[in-house]
């Protein structure tokens, strides 16, 4: 069962059965996670911010058996669930676009201040507070352009 929701559900696994690789696993569990995003539009913040600690809780947990000595599998894609919720907070339109690509290339790129330092921490910490603070950067992003807007 912890396998199966490290996985993200299934999602981390699709990209090795589609072309033999774990490429690509993270943005297959931030497409889900903009699914359920989306199901958050017209919920408070407050189901977001539930949504959103709910799935780094269960992040934190789930990585935890496949996350030794400093390796962060491909296939586990809970912690790009997590982080991708986060970024979503109470965003919708275009402020929610921008918030999800902020922070799927902050994770991707891990350029922004923390997130490279983020994924160097030990277990279950080093695997989902990465995709956290990368999603922290989308939120800020997506919370400007609603002041903006």
């Amino acid at each position: 069962m912890r396998r199966f929701i490290a996985a993200g559900f299934g999602v981390g696994w699709i990209p090795h059965r589609l072309w033999g690789s774990d490429n690509g696993a993270g943005t297959f569990g931030a497409a889900l996670a903009a699914l359920a995003g989306l199901a958050l539009w017209r919920a408070p913040a407050w189901a977001g911010i539930a949504a959103a600690g709910g799935a780094v809780l269960l992040s934190l947990w789930a990585a935890a058996p496949f996350a030794v000595a400093g390796q962060d599998p491909g296939w586990v894609v809970v912690d790009e669930i997590a982080g991708t919720l986060c970024a979503l907070i109470g965003l919708t339109a275009v402020p929610w676009v921008a918030a999800l690509v902020v922070a799927r290339l902050a994770d991707i790129f891990k350029v922004l201040p923390g997130v490279a330092a983020a994924e160097r921490l030990p277990g279950a910490l080093g695997v989902t507070i990465d995709d956290v603070l990368a999603g922290g950067y989308g939120l800020a992003v997506g919370w400007l352009l609603t002041a903006l807007l």
